[in-house]
């Protein structure tokens, strides 16, 4: 059995901390897999946000984007400044996975910076290293903004509705759903979601199903239930969708109708 396979919190700090980089690596990700939220393991963690010696022939830094992915699950605030530090690293994806991170983490002294990379106007970062070569993590960046509630980002996300990868497009529909407080504004980009249930491209689906569980658009449930793609993933987004149904209803007794057909729905797919 290899030692990867027989790690306890302390060898896996320890791994971390090591000299061996596939250790490191899986180490890093081991700790955000099982939630380990001990002070060395945060520490050693973020430690790991400023790891030089793990390098792709690219100039990327995997072990960075592995720790930074971790931080994200841990829920521990301390993680907030060296991630924001991260959102300058040259590595696209290193820069991904802190704006992943910190819309997990749900501190809203992120929104600023995180706002000002949307922009681009933070230096010395580089595109992705495959076409389409973007910039900067666009989506990413747009829903960690809508997650925190950053409504003073409304302007710069709304141009995204139009940009060419439709990725993108999704992802600026969905935070400005969560920001947004024009009901009808809201219906439009619930709806414009609900129609790239539809599109050709089977990860595009995936994404589609993810925005709207994200955001718990309740008109979503019946074409959820008939898109094109895993039950697994179905059952995800209707799970998201009832969640917000409940903590709208303040879990009321009896169930909402609309909560009642998210359930039947979901037993259609088990």
């Amino acid at each position: 059995m290899s030692e990867a396979s027989q790690l306890t919190v302390e060898s896996a700090i320890a791994n971390l901390q090591g000299s061996d980089l596939g250790l490191r690596m899986y180490a890093a990700w081991w700790l955000g897999r099982f939630r380990v939220k001990t002070e060395p393991a945060i520490t050693a963690l973020i430690a790991a946000l400023d790891d030089e010696d793990d390098r792709t022939p690219a100039g990327g830094y995997p072990l960075r984007r592995n720790a930074a992915r971790a931080l994200g699950k841990l829920a521990d605030l301390r993680a907030v400044p060296p991630l924001l530090q991260s959102l300058g690293c040259t590595d696209f994806y290193v820069r991904e996975a802190a704006a992943q991170a910190l819309g997990k983490l749900g501190d809203l002294s992120a929104i600023d910076t995180l706002l000002k990379l949307l922009r681009d106007e933070i230096s010395g970062t580089l595109p992705a290293p495959e076409p389409p070569q973007l910039s900067q993590p666009f989506d990413a960046l747009i829903e960690a903004l809508g997650a925190l509630g950053g409504v003073e980002a409304i302007p710069a996300i709304a141009p995204f509705l139009d940009h060419p990868a439709l990725r993108i497009q999704y992802a600026a529909a969905r935070a400005l759903y969560q920001l947004t407080s024009d009901p009808q504004k809201a219906q439009e980009y619930g709806d414009r979601l609900v129609q790239a249930l539809a599109n050709e491209d089977l990860q595009l689906r995936r994404a589609a199903l993810a925005d709207l569980g994200a955001i718990g658009y309740l008109p979503a449930a019946p074409a959820i239930a008939e898109t094109l793609a895993e039950n697994s993933l179905k059952l995800i987004a209707l799970r998201g969708l009832l969640e917000k149904e409940l903590a709208a209803s303040k879990d009321a007794v009896p169930l909402s109708d609309d909560a009642k057909q998210v359930m039947v729905l979901m037993d259609s797919l088990l």
